[in-house]
């Protein structure tokens, strides 16, 4: 059943042992550095009951009569995903940023785990059903769910077991319960979620069919023995009059310490065999990305608004040049929409029946948003100028004797006075150049896996067959090129497909 703000804040007060900037974080949600982000996820939660974006937000499931998330909803038909990207965006435009590990965009990485049922099922049924039920939990009861990605690898021109085993996530011991696991894992969220799905980093495990480092499981955050050391936040280093989106969107990303941690039987999803590791990890992404370049458009229309209101208030927006760059902004915005937008239009079916976004037009719309993203950043970055990096801060503007002379230079006409202008060029400069906005783009080129592994799923999943048959009636090449033979450009030509 749906969860109010008030449920998932109470929820994340469960003792759990997290670290920041040197200290024991007694109350997560209160914290200075957590609660902007906490309190975002609680508004989340909130919308789906507001009337005023409960519509948006929230379905009525027909078996049960209950009240769910629609960003949660597996995915049947392309309504569903229209309705997931309005979810999406309408979390955006009422939050006012960008915030991307609050769950919807994880959950997908659990429907990739039923569509590898058959592969589970090799190993052992009992992991299949446990993936059923999680994904019932994940899906209906609205906890706030995130995913264990990236371990410290160590020296990764060695095998886990030729080091200091625990750095990569193991199991060092079997219960009646259940295993016993040691090592840590990097995730944003984690200190303020309710479970992770965990999973492996594929990584040298020797030729070995069975590793004790291949394993996924669901974690309850609030397990015993688990700790959570945050890296330092943004929020509350500078006023937030100077750094607007740093002291609100900041989410808090964590070494998770298994110190021993017990997962039960239950809570298993697959254990030692690689086949099965190497085979989630490839699949992981065919729903989850599409939320993840969904929160890059957004992060386009940051930038465009923000260079376009500098071009228009200083008068340079009717110059060719600007005209140029604004225009390149938005051909790179509506390049992902126009990725995202086919990747529903073309959707198809999952081995589990699902409707999977097209993962060609998904994984090629992935490279694009990323692999363009520090390029777009600097566009924008010129566009708005260099007063972005030289401008005093807040305090200066209120001080009575600097802020009269800042109001005369900073002030360019009746609609634009010094105040605006200010609030402009400080939220540019925590969009395009502060600590934060470092930190964001280092986060997209790698929340989703680096980018050598966007391409290689691009390559696993565009479909190679239709220029190869082109080439190949073009060329007049003999029928023994192509072993297995392709139709496909054939039935179009006979307007049979």
């Amino acid at each position: 059943m749906i969860r109010s703000g008030a449920d998932y804040l109470e929820s994340i007060r469960d003792g759990r042992e997290v670290y920041i900037n040197g200290e024991r974080v007694t109350d997560v949600p209160s914290h200075p550095m957590f609660k902007p982000v906490v309190d975002i996820r609680a508004r989340i939660y909130d919308m789906a009951s507001d009337p005023s974006t409960s519509g948006l937000m929230a379905y009525t499931d027909e078996t049960t009569g209950q009240i769910n998330p629609i960003t949660t909803k597996p995915p049947r038909t392309q309504q569903d995903w229209w309705d997931k990207r309005s979810a999406t965006d309408a979390i955006m435009n009422d939050v006012g940023g960008v915030v991307t590990r609050v769950g919807d965009e994880t959950v997908g990485e659990m429907w990739s785990l039923l569509d590898g049922q058959d592969v589970l099922n090799q190993i052992d049924s009992t992991y299949s059903e446990n993936v059923k039920r999680h994904i019932d939990k994940a899906c209906y009861g609205d906890p706030f769910h995130v995913s264990a990605n990236t371990d410290p690898k160590g020296d990764r021109s060695k095998a886990p077991q030729d080091q200091d085993p625990d750095m990569l996530l193991h199991v060092v011991r079997e219960t009646d319960n259940g295993i016993i696991v040691r090592g840590a894992k990097y995730e944003t969220a984690a200190a303020y979620a309710n479970q992770a799905f965990t999973k492996p980093t594929i990584a040298n495990w020797g030729n070995s069919e069975l590793s004790d480092y291949a394993l996924g499981f669901i974690c309850d955050l609030g397990s015993p023995n688990l700790k959570f050391i945050c890296r330092t936040g943004f929020a509350g280093r500078a006023p937030i009059e100077d750094y607007p989106l740093a002291n609100r969107f900041d989410e808090i990303d964590t070494i998770v310490i298994f110190d021993d941690v017990e997962i039960p039987w239950e809570n298993v999803l697959f254990y030692r065999h690689t086949k099965a590791a190497t085979f989630i990890r490839a699949t992981l992404h065919r729903y989850s990305a599409f939320a993840f370049v969904q929160r890059i458009e957004k992060m386009a229309d940051q930038m465009i608004g923000v260079a376009m209101f500098n071009a228009k208030q200083t008068g340079l927006d009717g110059q060719q040049a600007v005209q140029e760059k604004l225009a390149t902004l938005a051909c790179y915005r509506e390049g992902i929409n126009a990725h995202l937008t086919a990747a529903i239009a073309m959707a198809e079916e999952s081995p589990a029946g699902l409707l999977m976004p097209n993962q060609s037009f998904l994984y090629t719309g992935r490279v694009w948003a990323c692999s363009q993203l520090p390029a777009m950043m600097h566009i924008a970055r010129e566009l708005v100028g260099g007063q972005i990096c030289v401008t005093p801060d807040y305090a200066s503007f209120q001080d009575p004797e600097s802020g009269k002379w800042l109001e005369k230079y900073y002030s360019i006409n009746d609609e634009w006075q010094s105040d605006d202008r200010r609030k402009l060029l400080a939220y540019g400069r925590d969009l395009l150049n502060s600590d934060y906005a470092g930190h964001r783009l280092t986060f997209k080129l790698f929340a989703q896996s680096p980018p050598f592994a966007h391409l290689a799923a691009v390559y696993r999943n565009f479909d190679f067959d239709g220029p190869l048959q082109f080439v190949k009636e073009s060329a007049g090449l003999s029928d023994n090129v192509l072993p297995d033979k392709v139709v496909k450009l054939q039935q179009i030509v006979e307007g049979r497909a």
